[in-house]
């Protein structure tokens, strides 16, 4: 493939892959221009031999069409193809790229974006996203409209299920037999909201389980509008999930249910306790980082990015494990992983965790197993295991975040330069004993609680985390800032 093709509109790839509106941004001229220099780059990061590159795809709008073209496209410059025979979710074509020993991997897939999106994720021959430089490389030849790359013959493709591997490994690295108990006896009820994406009918292949009396799939149709929603694992868009936990809670009491909600490419995940309340990784972090140090004995270092509870490391210190902390973003957690450090464990608040016995990729069905295996030899809810672990830190809080638009990108630089310049000294009537700048401002205040704010690199959006003591004290906290950022717009 040679000659120039200028892009006039430049692809852009953000914190994990190109995304942009279907048939506006996102079209098949601009992936099949990105795709060959995608695998070219992979090839010249990665070149170990092999010409494969894996081609998979999530259950969007037009998903299977679009990763069919990647792969033309591909094999047109003499790459070998592994093109999936359907859906599946991100990790395992991450998953597929390490097990097979190819080059890497080119996802079809807008993650958690609404429906208007579809998007390009590049994972390389490790199983994991590709660092920034080399997402850059994929820009920088783009842009410039130099790519010729001639090959002597065409490369081939061949279909592969990317179901089947991935349910293998995950499978040994929990005690399916224990989860199958008390699923198949009634100890325990799931509920799965796969939110219309990838990982529809996933943990039931992982467990083997046919008689699904127990395990209960929402929302596994195919919907390319996602239910008017978007795929996201958050309180607004799992109003089913929710009501259906509840409904059992209150005819079965004294039964243990839980219930997962994943992302629209499976890398992302959330849960529900017994009782109907909506736990963030937050959450599950802290009860999966007790559960591997505590019965599997893990070892290694907890990688968590700045936004990351307070109750992490409290835990991480009762198993005398080491704490890494990183600016926001998976990419850091995985680079961290990459560096040859032990680690144990690596997660963000939005919900993406990963392991150190594992790829250096985000998994929310590995995640979801983990959890099972935790209530199932603890014989706990989620909350019984959570409180438990506030009271052994003796450390109690609440978090939330919101986003807050600005009025464009001047007021954000004034925004910036302004708390670059003047930090400051009293927030929501609390003095700040501490503040830092390793991702945004973060700010430490005298009564525990602590303000994290943060820009959108590509629009005028402020991003506002908050953790203390008491629900209202998080809510007045974040208020509190946003009516601050006010004056700026």
């Amino acid at each position: 493939m040679q000659g120039k093709y200028i892009l006039q509109n430049p692809i852009r790839f953000g914190t994990d892959g190109w995304r942009g509106i279907i048939a506006d941004d996102f079209t098949y001229d601009r992936l099949a221009a990105v795709a060959p220099i995608a695998a070219h780059i992979l090839q010249e990061t990665f070149g170990n031999g092999s010409n494969q590159i894996i081609v998979g795809y999530d259950r969007r709008f037009m998903s299977a069409d679009f990763a069919k073209r990647v792969a033309e496209s591909v094999t047109a410059i003499g790459f070998d193809v592994l093109l999936a025979d359907g859906f599946a979710p991100t990790p395992a074509f991450s998953w597929a790229a390490y097990d097979r020993q190819a080059l890497g991997a080119l996802v079809i897939t807008a993650s958690h974006n609404p429906a208007n999106y579809s998007g390009l994720k590049i994972k390389g021959a490790f199983g994991g996203s590709v660092a920034p430089e080399l997402t850059a490389k994929v820009e920088a030849i783009l842009e410039s409209g130099d790519f010729n790359y001639e090959a002597p013959q065409k490369g081939t493709i061949t279909l592969f299920d990317p179901w089947q591997s991935y349910c293998q490994v995950l499978r040994g690295k929990v005690d399916i037999d224990i989860i199958k108990e008390a699923i198949a006896t009634g100890e325990l009820t799931v509920f799965v909201d796969v939110m219309h994406g990838a990982a529809a009918t996933g943990l039931a292949k992982i467990l083997e389980i046919t008689d699904l009396t127990n395990l209960h799939e929402i929302n596994s149709e195919s919907d390319p509008l996602f239910g008017g929603g978007a795929p996201e694992p958050l309180p607004r868009y799992i109003s089913e999930l929710l009501d259906q936990v509840k409904a059992h809670h209150h005819q079965y009491p004294d039964k243990t249910a839980v219930g997962f909600v994943f992302d629209g490419d499976a890398d992302r995940i959330a849960a529900v306790d017994s009782t109907g309340n909506f736990l963030s990784s937050q959450i599950l972090i802290p009860i999966l980082l007790e559960h591997l140090a505590k019965y599997r004995n893990f070892k290694g270092e907890l990688i968590k990015t700045i936004s990351g509870s307070d109750l992490m490391p409290k835990v991480a210190q009762l198993f005398d494990l080491p704490v890494y902390e990183t600016p926001v973003g998976y990419k850091y957690i995985a680079e961290r992983m990459l560096s040859g450090v032990p680690c144990l464990l690596g997660g963000e608040e939005s919900g993406g965790i990963g392991y150190g016995n594992h790829i250096p990729e985000r998994d929310a069905l590995l995640s979801a197993l983990y959890v099972l295996e935790a209530i199932a030899k603890s014989g706990q809810d989620l909350s019984q295991i959570y409180r438990h672990l506030q009271q052994q830190t003796n450390f109690f809080s609440h978090y939330d975040r919101i986003d807050k638009k600005l009025s464009g990108m001047a007021a954000r630089e004034k925004l910036i330069a302004t708390l670059q310049q003047f930090s400051l000294t009293e927030i929501a009537g609390r003095k700040v004993i501490e503040s830092t700048a390793p991702d945004g401002f973060k700010f430490r205040l005298a009564d525990g609680s602590w303000l994290l704010v943060r820009f959108s690199g590509t629009e005028p959006l402020l991003r506002l985390y908050c953790e203390a003591s008491t629900p209202e004290l998080v809510h007045k906290t974040l208020n509190w800032i946003s009516d601050w950022a006010e004056q700026f717009n």
